[in-house]
């Protein structure tokens, strides 16, 4: 079974590839923009210091942000997931490119992922992908990084974050946010992978979503595998985009609840649910008739 089978999104991506007007927050690397297989056309930069397309094809950075966006916005056929090509795409760089690409998921300091939240919010997204672990925490940043999620709380911009690879159980200022959607990862038998964060918010409030050997787009023309939590991200994010695109009309509440918690029981374990998305579609055509 596929990736895509296996959170069942496959029907709801029959169904739309997506709206330009649901507009994705991608905070992470730059975009390698010369893909033919991706959808440059729905692709903007949020106006900031760093530019939105690479400029080291080998740095880990550009290598990861163009693997996500290729994970939502590569064209229907590619090797790529290509969950929501219909969608627009606003990058937002948070990591800066070196001449390696040797290392572990890309992090940044509370304070630059909060002031990245913030912007990518006044750019008009709707939704935020953020694939990225906390570095240097203090108590100053996570602060701010607190505010920022609440102020994504206040204007309806829903965050998925990635839960993390380190293999612990806890919880950061990122995943126990109760507006924050944290990320597991699960195998291709929606087993836990080991290195996997668990914890009681995580369990409490977010999904698991595949994060085994998932292939997208590479900078070097290639399709390339990649794997890790912050790999499961772009499934809950694409179902979110692609939930607007059918239900226009609906709130960031209402689009919370559904992905979270339709069919699911009270949690109390500390590995959440599987992602489901057409039940998801089908809690949200529930909700909307009985309005």
């Amino acid at each position: 079974m596929g990736p895509l089978d296996l959170v069942n999104l496959t029907p709801l991506m029959a169904r739309t590839s997506g709206r330009a007007e649901i507009k994705i927050g991608l905070i992470d690397g730059p975009v390698a923009l010369d893909r033919s297989d991706l959808a440059v056309h729905n692709i903007h930069q949020v106006p900031g210091k760093q530019s939105g397309a690479c400029s080291t094809a080998s740095s880990l950075a550009c290598m990861h942000g163009t693997f996500v966006a290729g994970m939502l916005l590569a064209k229907r056929g590619s090797a790529a997931p290509a969950i929501c090509p219909g969608c627009t795409l606003l990058v937002r760089p948070i990591f800066a490119e070196s001449s390696s690409a040797n290392g572990d998921m890309p992090s940044a300091k509370p304070e630059e992922l909060a002031t990245a939240i913030v912007e990518t919010i006044a750019a008009g997204a709707r939704v935020i992908n953020l694939s990225a672990a906390v570095s240097q925490p203090s108590a100053n940043g996570e602060r701010e990084l607190e505010e920022a999620l609440n102020h994504a709380a206040r204007r309806n911009v829903i965050v998925v974050v990635a839960a993390g690879n380190q293999g612990s159980v806890g919880s950061s200022v990122l995943t126990r946010h109760p507006w924050s959607i944290p990320v597991a990862a699960c195998d291709l038998q929606a087993r836990m992978m080991a290195a996997s964060n668990l914890g009681s918010s995580i369990g409490r409030h977010g999904l698991t979503a595949p994060g085994e050997n998932i292939t997208s787009l590479a900078t070097n023309g290639k399709p390339q595998t990649f794997g890790g939590t912050s790999a499961a991200v772009p499934f809950v994010v694409g179902t979110i985009a692609l939930l607007w695109s059918e239900f226009s009309t609906a709130s960031a509440a209402q689009i919370k609840l559904a992905v979270t918690q339709a069919g699911a029981e009270r949690r109390k374990a500390i590995a959440p649910p599987l992602l489901n998305a057409w039940s998801a579609f089908e809690a949200m055509s529930s909700a909307l008739r009985t309005q």
